[in-house]
């Protein structure tokens, strides 16, 4: 089972999860926040001391809380949308995705964010801002290329297998 899984298991992705998790306020707003709060709640640590673990949960609880807070999506068409259907269909129709992209180049995206943590964390463990900035910029940049591929999956699946495409607004 591929590590994909093993994460949308753990967040209880189902049908709902997955529609919110797609909203396009959830998605974005999640982006938006992801890094930067962590890293301003673990700066912190300097300004307020111990009560940054305070500022650190919140922004997890935040996290948590973001895909929950929003509605299903209505449709299909908001890019970051198609990027969240794209990784469910990743997830779920993994031999049809490798027909679809390359996935090997999907999860090079995933590495290159992940390296991107490395120096973001070495800056927050010295205080470095260039060091927190440059590994941030990195894994922001990879996990855009990653959603991308995803929409391009996602794009693809839609023609070669309508069948797998969202279709949450037929339910209303």
């Amino acid at each position: 089972m591929a590590i994909e899984k093993h994460v949308a298991d753990a967040f209880r992705l189902d049908e709902e999860g997955w529609a919110r998790h797609a909203n396009p306020w959830s998605a974005w707003s999640r982006f938006a926040t992801g890094i930067p709060m962590p890293i301003v709640a673990i700066w912190s640590r300097e300004w307020i001391g111990w009560w940054a673990v305070l500022a650190f949960v919140a922004v997890a609880l935040w996290l948590w809380l973001n895909p929950r807070l929003f509605p299903p999506v209505d449709d299909d068409r908001g890019w970051m949308s198609r990027g969240v259907f794209g990784e469910r269909a990743l997830v779920e129709h993994r031999d049809l995705a490798n027909d679809l992209i390359s996935i090997r180049r999907a999860n090079g995206f995933n590495i290159v964010a992940g390296l991107g943590l490395i120096p973001m964390a070495y800056g927050l463990w010295t205080l470095d801002p260039v060091a927190t900035i440059a590994g941030a910029s990195i894994s922001v940049a990879g996990k855009m290329f990653f959603i991308g591929e995803m929409v391009r999956l996602y794009d693809r699946l839609k023609v070669a297998h309508p069948e797998l495409a969202y279709r949450g607004w037929e339910r209303s």
